[in-house]
This record gives structure tokens, sequence and C-alpha cells, in this order.
């Protein structure tokens, strides 16, 4: 009986530690070193939230950048991958009916980056690389009247490197690179 009482002891007392007192400690942590991002690196527009740098954002306009496919169409509850193996004849034709969809949006695009026409692991990758985003600059350009060179400076300003020089690949948050955009044009 009193190794019954024992283990319930030690059990409420990591219960209190690990389930009440470690997550309040980080959390309150979290708050006072990085307040954007332990609430969700949240983007604002005139007071209003509009979204997280952390997650892509459906776009349809063909004013603006669009970001890469989302195999849960942009729902956050739904984040997942296709789960199609690359050997399938769905992910051919997959891939096939993206490119079509994309030059038919883009007819000038020749030379297409994977990342236009591939989704990424949890659906929701908010960044594309610098070449992903430079192959939509003719349509918008076209769409908007901006100049293709001031696109391409708009990207470059919001190109991000390696982090620490050394991991990952260069990106463009593409709802950071809209938010620019609408700026400078009207819907």
């Amino acid at each position: 009986m009193k190794s019954v009482i024992t283990a319930v002891r030690v059990s409420l007392l990591f219960m209190i530690l690990c389930g009440i007192i470690y997550p309040l400690a980080t959390t309150g942590v979290a708050q006072v070193l990085f307040p954007k991002q332990a609430n969700g690196s949240l983007i604002e527009s005139a007071g209003v939230v509009i979204g997280s740098e952390l997650l892509a954002q459906n776009v349809e306009s063909p004013k603006l950048f669009h970001p890469r496919a989302s195999a849960a169409k942009y729902d956050p509850t739904a984040s997942s991958g296709s789960n199609v193996a690359v050997a399938s004849s769905d992910y051919a034709q997959g891939i096939a009916d993206k490119i079509d969809a994309l030059k038919k949006l883009n007819p000038e695009l020749t030379d297409i980056p994977a990342d236009l026409i591939t989704v990424s692991g949890s659906g929701f990758d908010p960044d594309l690389s610098p070449e992903g985003a430079k192959a939509q600059v003719p349509r918008i350009s076209k769409e908007t009247g901006i100049s293709e060179k001031s696109l391409g400076d708009l990207i470059d300003r919001f190109t991000k490197t390696r982090q620490l020089g050394v991991f990952g690949e260069p990106r463009v948050n593409v709802t950071e690179l809209n938010m620019e955009l609408l700026k400078q044009i009207k819907l």
C-alpha cells in the first residue's frame, strides 16, 4: 500500500511539474523573449490580422504572387502532404495538370521551378524559392503595370538567405511579398 501512495504522489508531482509549471514557464519566457513568434507570427494590416508568416495563404488574383500548392487546400485544420508516390501515374498526372495550369496563367514561362508545381510536406509552406517568385514576374507586371525590374527588385528585397549562412535555401515569404505589392497596386 505504501508503494501505491508513493507512486500516486510522484505521479501528481510530475503532473503538476510537467503539465502545469513547465508549460507556463516556457510560455512566459517565450512571451517575454519572442512575443511575435509566441503569438503565431501574425501579419496585420490596418489593425486586422490577415494571416501568419508561417502559413501559406490561398491566392487566386493574377496580380499577386502565388504560393506553393497545398495538398490540404490551405485549410490549417487539415495539414498534410499528398502522400502520393512519386512513381505513381496519379503523381505524374497531377504534375502535368499543374504545369498546364501554370502555363495557362503564365504563358511566357519556359523554365518552371519545381516549387511551383509540387506541394510542401505540410501543405502550408509560406515560402517560395526566389526563382519561383521571379517566374511569376511577367504575369504580375502585365496585370499591374509595374515594371519587371521593380518586381525583381521587390523579390530581391524580400529574399531571406540561408539561416546562419548554412541551413536551408534562399527563400521569399509570399504573404509578406504580396503585402508589399498590395501597397503599390489597388485590387
